[in-house]
């Protein structure tokens, strides 16, 4: 089998000013630019609701099958992460906890036909 995979040239990508941040220092990112344009950082109910329209804004954009959708999962995941850091929680944290939990899950059909978790 052929190796297609090249060792990667770090130096290029720092050349670019590209960096590597963390969720929770993304989570900090996404709260200090929300406060530097006034947006919403108290009414959790208006952050849901925005959370819920990017959301379908994403799906619409897959199922039409636009360019943008990258953009508006994108959007999907900066409200998640605000959400969280505005409630205090570490989402990397409570994601890495979860993937654990979930990888020893078994699985099974429901009345519907779709898999679902076992309880």
């Amino acid at each position: 089998m052929i190796n297609y995979i090249k060792k990667w040239d770090w130096s290029l990508w720092f050349e670019k000013g590209c960096t590597f941040m963390t969720l929770k220092e993304l989570q900090k990112e996404i709260v200090e630019n929300k406060k530097r344009h006034n947006f919403n950082t108290k009414d959790m109910n208006e952050e849901f609701c925005h959370l819920m329209a990017e959301m379908g804004e994403a799906y619409d954009a897959y199922f039409r099958g636009l360019d943008t959708f990258p953009e508006e999962l994108a959007d999907v995941g900066i409200f998640l992460l605000g959400i969280a850091e505005l409630n205090g929680i570490d989402l990397q944290s409570e994601i890495e906890k979860k993937v654990q939990i979930n990888k020893r899950r078994e699985s099974e059909i429901n009345r519907v036909g779709h898999y679902v978790h076992k309880k």
